[in-house]
């Protein structure tokens, strides 16, 4: 319920709303319940009078209370509506610019499924319990509160009734509401693990398929599918229960109505009329109950949602701002002192003790096998992650006294893995620079040897991407990630092995235009071959985490074992080092 508490300041900016619509609706209870007292008068006034003026303008003020009612249920309608949805926009908007701003290991922790269902089901889940809340928990409540005022009224003689009946109706309601609840909250589970199994299969359809691993991953998504529809049953079994057993409980309370009453109409005591109206009234007691009880249930839904929704937003990440950041313009000069970093605390390093330093408008290289730490090593820089140990700073002050928004827009980042959005080539180029002309974009499509293929396109830079870029190839997705970083002119520009499917030709003038067009800023290229770092002004040669080697091109054929295998290996495969 705390989490509740916490997302109820969401409803502030729309109270009116949230006042109005419970208004309305106390309105049109208002209406519905003089309803059968009217009947009652018509009954034993009019008809057993043979008193036709009076039955018509009973009939008119029938009409009359109706037509009110509407217009309350109608506004109550309109007014709990625009509550909930303004509501849910604006929780739905905050949580997802607090996932925006996750760190990565927040975003592990989490799991997309997880998130995607946050923003989806969560959300909507909270947008109907609101809806209901202000519109039915109002209607149930005083239904139920107004018919049991109206029987003392109206019918005394049948309290009694609602005496038994009542109890019974409100331990129906409390047992299977609190056991609908703890149901839901495991469907909420399960329904986690299908989003996540569905992104995980569509993101990877293409492995699945190379696998012919497209059975499998189906008889997988069967099982958490037949999970879910096990849970969804039993749940949706249990809430079933309460409504005919409700009905089967007034039916007996109707019954006993029918025979007390008829003994007190034979002894003179009680009018058909009083009756007829008690019946009315003892539906409208089940109705009030069995609305409330609806509601409790959405309720008993909606809280695990909120909890949910509130453990993301108070998420705090651990790589934020500093309060008093430093105010520098950054020129590139890179210093990295005895950096040591982990993915899980506890286990085996990733870098181990890496320590080594560039000025500005310099290129670093760095190569290695595979797993080494080379990516790893280029994300720290933007503060995708943060060292376990030692200082990684810029212009000599340590990243974590920079502005995140200022040192993330000093850089230029392309990373291993292209991602592109499903926008314009345009718009993806623009990630990198907002403001940027058409002429700039061209300039870096051209510097990234981009432009060749983007020309032939019908609609040039204005060509429409699909979603994960699926309608380029490989090498041309690179392209655009490389010319993304270009774009934005940074003082910092990391490339994490962008021209891995880039054919040599392209690669040597993508290379001759980082040189002229970068030549101030400071370049970290990542690369599995020689041929795209051979002319940096430092190589790090990487090995299980740590720097094996450091030096030039020429220095390093000379004193690394590692860079001369690394060099051979190459040469036999493709000649790269003559290249």
């Amino acid at each position: 319920m705390q989490a509740v508490g916490k997302l109820i300041n969401y409803l502030k900016p729309y109270k009116a709303f949230a006042i109005i619509a419970p208004l309305m609706m106390l309105f049109e209870v208002s209406m519905d319940l003089i309803q059968p007292t009217i009947l009652q008068m018509i009954i034993d006034n009019g008809i057993a009078e043979n008193d036709t003026p009076y039955i018509i303008r009973m009939f008119g003020t029938m009409i009359g209370a109706a037509v009110l009612g509407l217009i309350g249920g109608v506004g109550c309608s309109i007014y709990a509506s625009r509550a909930a949805v303004n509501f849910a926009t604006d929780v739905r908007h905050d949580l997802y610019k607090t996932i925006m701003y996750f760190s990565t290991s927040s975003k592990d922790e989490f799991t997309l499924g997880k998130l995607i269902t946050n923003l989806t089901s969560d959300i909507e889940m909270l947008q109907r319990a609101l809806t209901m809340l202000l519109k039915v928990f109002v209607r149930g409540p005083m239904m139920f509160i107004g018919a049991v005022v109206m029987v003392w009224f109206t019918a005394r003689e049948l309290f009694s009734i609602l005496l038994v009946v009542i109890p019974i109706l409100a331990f129906c309601v409390y047992f299977f509401t609190m056991l609908s609840g703890k149901l839901f909250h495991k469907v909420q589970k399960v329904v986690d693990q299908v989003n996540t199994k569905v992104q995980e299969n569509l993101a990877g359809i293409r492995v699945i398929k190379a696998y012919n691993r497209k059975q499998h991953q189906i008889d997988q998504f069967t099982d958490v599918n037949t999970q879910l529809m096990k849970r969804n049953i039993t749940a949706d079994q249990i809430v079933g229960i309460l409504a005919p057993l409700s009905m089967f409980v007034i039916n007996l309370g109707i019954v006993a109505a029918l025979w007390i009453g008829a003994i007190k109409v034979e002894g003179g005591t009680l009018e058909i009329g009083a009756i007829l109206a008690f019946t009315n009234y003892l539906m409208m007691v089940m109705n009030g109950l069995m609305s409330s009880s609806m509601v409790l249930v959405q309720l008993a839904r909606a809280i695990p949602s909120a909890e949910r929704i509130v453990t993301v937003l108070e998420e705090q990440t651990d790589i934020v701002s500093p309060k008093h950041a430093a105010e520098h313009s950054i020129r590139g000069d890179i210093t990295f002192e005895n950096v040591s970093f982990s993915y899980i605390k506890g286990a085996e390093p990733v870098l181990k003790h890496v320590s080594f330093s560039a000025k500005a408008g310099e290129t670093v290289g760095i190569i290695g096998m595979t797993g080494n730490g080379k990516s790893t090593l280029v994300k720290m820089i933007p503060r995708l992650f943060d060292p376990d140990e030692g200082v990684i700073k810029i212009d000599g002050i340590p990243l974590q006294q920079y502005d995140l928004q200022q040192l993330r827009e000093s850089i230029g980042f392309a990373p291993q893995k292209a991602t592109l959005f499903s926008k314009t080539i345009a718009e993806n180029i623009r990630y990198g620079d907002e403001d940027a002309t058409e002429k700039q974009i061209a300039e870096s499509l051209l510097a990234a040897c981009a432009m060749e293929f983007v020309e032939k396109l019908p609609a040039w830079t204005e060509h429409q991407l699909t979603q994960g870029a699926t309608n380029l190839s490989g090498g041309q997705k690179q392209r655009l990630a490389m010319a993304r970083a270009f774009v934005r002119k940074p003082p910092i520009l990391v490339l994490d092995d962008v021209t891995s499917a880039v054919d040599s030709i392209s690669e040597k003038k993508i290379q001759q235009a980082i040189k002229i067009q970068f030549a101030a800023s400071t370049k970290l290229v990542v690369s599995s071959k020689i041929s795209s770092i051979r002319d940096a002004d430092l190589i790090l040669v990487m090995d299980d985490g740590r720097i094996a080697a450091a030096g030039t091109h020429e220095q390093l054929l000379k004193t690394s074992s590692l860079y001369q295998e690394i060099a051979a290996t190459q040469a036999e495969k493709g000649g790269t080092l003559s290249e």
